[in-house]
């Protein structure tokens, strides 16, 4: 299936979108983006420059992906999600100069495979969210997520781990919904290791 561009995008010439994908109305996407394919980018989302997405990635509406992110395969971010790239933001320099682009300092994010990014959730940047995790929608997201970890509030807190099909994994380490097995222990971190379903 060939890539489709809805016609009122704004998507630069320098940047990549792979077979399969769909950029949506209103969507921007700047210079040096990489997005895989079989993706679908979301009316109104906003894709800064530099930005790596890869394959089968699903992108809800008006989502806010700045320079510094990367999302791997499989991920799903909801609607209004807005990942932040500086940890010192100012709109001017001390010397009351206009802070240029050469002025800011960004701080990567990385999202790992799989993960699921819940409705109007903040991303702080510098932190990575583990493969198959999941942030509970209207999260301020600050530390390091786990692999398959849930996490939601403000700030997001660990409650518990998930299974790849998305449920909650239970006492006794599994999964009610699709019979996935899983042990979880604590080692000074939280940690959870997947034996397979």
């Amino acid at each position: 299936m060939p890539k489709f561009v809805h016609k009122t995008a704004d998507v630069s010439e320098e940047s990549t979108i792979g077979e399969g994908s769909c950029v949506w109305n209103w969507a921007q996407v700047r210079e040096g983006v990489s997005i895989g394919q079989r993706c679908a980018i979301g009316k109104g989302v906003y894709i800064d420059s530099h930005v790596l997405i890869g394959n089968d990635v699903k992108i809800q509406n008006n989502a806010s992906i700045f320079h510094g992110v990367t999302i791997e395969d499989g991920v799903f971010v909801g609607p209004h999600v807005c990942f932040t790239n500086d940890l010192y933001p100012r709109a001017i320099n001390s010397d009351l100069s206009r802070k240029e682009p050469s002025d800011w300092m960004i701080t990567p994010t990385r999202v790992c495979f799989g993960a699921a990014i819940g409705a109007n959730s903040t991303i702080r940047c510098g932190v990575t969210i583990g493969k198959w995790a999941m942030i509970g929608a209207g999260s301020v997201v600050i530390e390091d997520v786990p692999d398959y970890g849930l996490l939601y509030g403000v700030p997001a807190r660990l409650n518990g781990y998930v299974c790849e099909c998305g449920m909650r994994i239970v006492d006794g380490g599994h999964c009610e919904q699709c019979g996935f097995q899983a042990t979880v222990s604590a080692n000074g971190k939280l940690h959870v290791s997947i034996f397979g379903s």
